[in-house]
């Protein structure tokens, strides 16, 4: 093994348009996806059903994210490796962020084997609105920051940052995430996964080439992307390369589309060499 398997996905909720039938589907589209780390929004998780569980199997250990008050719908972090320590953050931060009670963020270490060694997952979700972008940036300054002080200027461990932001590439959040501005007196950069390797292509993650979007509430939707993984860079750049970035779940199985999401899934390697130095001859 010399990478890491990433995959963020938002299922979309078991009581919409047959969930247990799409259920079945995902759940053989994981086994052969073999993701080594999962964020999963919109994920049920009850004492009668656990569908993160039933979805990955019994390898994973699943963390959960913080609500108030308890929604057996939410979202989740999943590694089919050992785990350290687990923060959460609930932000719930700014006027006009009610309305999703999972809105939050959680920070896992996870101790991957080597050469990838032990790095920090943080998986992301603010609030969804179309008109909610002043939340969201609101939200994403308090993660960043809240990043920050978990990191505590290590700037040899890796971050990767990945979840449902629910903002395209030209918002204010995303935009201050990749490093093209700065927010409430705080710049960070985080390498687009997708971008890294494709550029300027769309990439949409939520589409209405999709009929469960368009059978759902965003019945105007034009299509965006919206989900994300991405690195977290030093001052001379991230310590993870991108070896490879693909959009998944974007076609119908025998007929059942899976969510009103499109799942994005990247592979995460350690470079050769290590930015941050020159190469000696």
């Amino acid at each position: 093994m010399t990478g890491m398997r990433v995959l963020t996905y938002n299922i979309l909720s078991r009581d919409h348009a047959d969930g247990p039938g799409r259920e079945k589907v995902l759940r053989a589209e994981l086994s052969e996806l073999r993701p080594d780390v999962v964020a999963l929004q919109e994920v049920t998780r009850t004492e009668e059903l656990d569908q993160a569980r039933e979805l990955l199997g019994p390898d994973f250990t699943i963390i959960d994210h913080p609500s108030e008050p308890s929604d057996p719908v939410g979202a989740c972090l999943a590694t089919r490796w050992p785990v350290g320590d687990v923060h959460s953050l609930d932000l719930q931060v700014a006027p006009g962020s009610v309305g999703l009670p999972w809105a939050g963020a959680i920070a896992v270490e996870v101790r991957a084997p080597e050469p990838l060694g032990t790095l920090v997952v943080v998986h992301h979700k603010p609030n969804w609105q179309l008109t909610g972008e002043y939340v969201r940036e609101r939200q994403a300054v308090t993660a960043a920051r809240w990043i920050e002080d978990l990191v505590g200027g290590r700037d040899d461990l890796p971050v990767v940052l990945l979840g449902d932001f629910d903002a395209d590439t030209q918002a204010a959040s995303i935009r201050f995430w990749t490093g093209r501005q700065s927010l409430d007196e705080l710049s960070v950069r985080y390498e687009d996964a997708w971008e890294s390797l494709h550029g300027d292509e769309p990439g949409h993650t939520f589409s209405p080439r999709n009929p469960l979007v368009l059978e759902g509430e965003m019945k105007r939707e034009r299509g965006r992307r919206i989900d994300y993984i991405m690195v977290r860079s030093g001052i001379h750049g991230p310590l993870l390369d991108v070896r490879a970035c693909r959009i998944v779940f974007d076609e119908p199985v025998d007929g059942v589309w899976v969510s009103d999401h499109f799942g994005l899934f990247a592979e995460l390697v350690r470079p050769a060499r290590q930015v941050g130095a020159w190469d000696r001859p």
